[in-house]
């Protein structure tokens, strides 16, 4: 259509310090999980006279902004990717509100036609143009 395109992003979503994200293959579903692991830096963190997340003393985990996102984003220790897809969608839409342009355009969030491992997005001008956005999430392992 002359008045409408459609965008396709790629957006690779990147563990917090001191954790990674790793393939859990399954034979059933849901298959190919993502487990989110501690990892231990204690050879970077020593110089500053600090412990890692893994042995932080007497096992309690800190609590911490990266905590609360995992905790926000994560069912047990995987991520949710329909938690991950609603808090992708809540973060463009505050983050849209703050543009100047979008006294101009209005931002709506659609839901994905085909998975949870994505986000769509429609955007209207006053002026009738629109476009459609789609951001492809995906983790890097």
């Amino acid at each position: 259509q002359e008045k409408s395109n459609t965008y396709r992003l790629l957006v690779i979503l990147r563990p917090p310090p001191g954790h990674s994200f790793r393939l859990q293959c399954t034979e059933r579903p849901p298959a190919g999980r993502i487990r989110v692991t501690l990892e231990c830096q204690c050879s970077g963190e020593q110089l500053l006279g600090q412990t890692c997340f893994l042995h932080t003393s007497g096992g309690q985990l800190p609590t911490d902004q990266d905590w609360y996102l995992l905790h926000t984003l994560c069912t047990g220790s995987c991520l949710d990717a329909e938690k991950v897809t609603r808090w992708v969608q809540m973060l463009v839409a505050s983050a849209w509100l703050r543009l100047p342009h979008s006294s101009h355009c209005q931002l709506t969030a659609l839901p994905s036609c085909w998975s949870y491992e994505s986000c769509r997005f429609q955007l209207r001008s006053t002026s009738g143009l629109h476009c459609s956005i789609e951001m492809i999430l995906a983790v890097q392992e």
